[in-house]
């Protein structure tokens, strides 16, 4: 991956140095350490939403982290959080409801055989395969993380479903044949603006559906649609 002229860039505007490289030992929490377990995850949603100040301490503090991945919560989650405090339209909110209905009566039917505690929720296991892509050679996996969402709504819900815009992404990359690893992050929706300047379009689709993210990535089928114009850019070989 060509991260190095990407990186000048960045660090010509922010003035911070950054190590292009890096190997990957320690795996994020899942919960960070400034969530109160005693606190209803979903509170911390609501002030990240209401209260700019409040988001603007916690992307300054944890840029790794989406607030919702931090609580331990889904994109779903943090998407009905938003409708509730900002609601769109009754017309959406009506065409909701009736579905929503329907999964709480089947919910009521399902009755389990056999029931276990445990401490992993069934859609918290992920495949990791679903996560990695590979280059043409097959000698190159990604994973791509995300690290910013926007805050902008998304529209047509009911033809599109629930959806949400990706900001800024953290690209790993590892080498099959060294076991070399490379990690960089990047703001596509910067990317997206340069390539509109200099070339007057842009591949990139910065809506992803909230079922192609999985703990925080980036399911492998969408991973071209969000890096198209970095790899225009050649800031991304791959």
């Amino acid at each position: 991956m060509n991260f190095r002229r990407y990186l000048n860039k960045i660090q010509r505007k922010t003035e911070v140095n950054q190590d292009v490289s890096k190997e990957i030992k320690t795996k994020p929490k899942k919960i960070l350490s400034f969530v109160d377990p005693d606190k209803n995850p979903h509170e911390y949603l609501k002030r990240y939403l209401n209260e700019p100040k409040y988001k603007d301490w916690f992307n300054r503090n944890f840029p790794n982290f989406t607030i919702y991945e931090a609580v331990g919560l889904t994109a779903s989650d943090y998407l009905e959080m938003k409708r509730q405090l900002f609601p769109e339209s009754e017309h959406i909110t009506n065409e909701i409801q009736p579905t929503k209905q329907m999964e709480s009566s089947d919910e009521l039917n399902f009755k389990p055989t056999y029931k276990h505690d445990t401490k992993t929720r069934f859609d918290e296991f992920v495949d990791e395969r679903i996560l990695v892509s590979h280059n043409a050679f097959g000698n190159k996996e990604m994973k791509i993380k995300i690290i910013e969402i926007s805050d902008e709504n998304p529209s047509l819900i009911t033809k599109f479903g629930n959806r949400v815009k990706i900001n800024k992404i953290l690209i790993t990359i590892k080498h099959l044949e060294n076991q070399q690893i490379e990690e960089a992050e990047f703001d596509i929706e910067e990317i997206e603006r340069e390539l509109i300047e200099k070339r007057h379009y842009t591949s990139t689709n910065r809506w992803v559906p909230t079922e192609s993210i999985k703990s925080g990535y980036i399911v492998n089928t969408r991973h071209t649609s969000l890096i198209s114009d970095a790899m225009a850019l050649d800031y991304i070989i791959f």
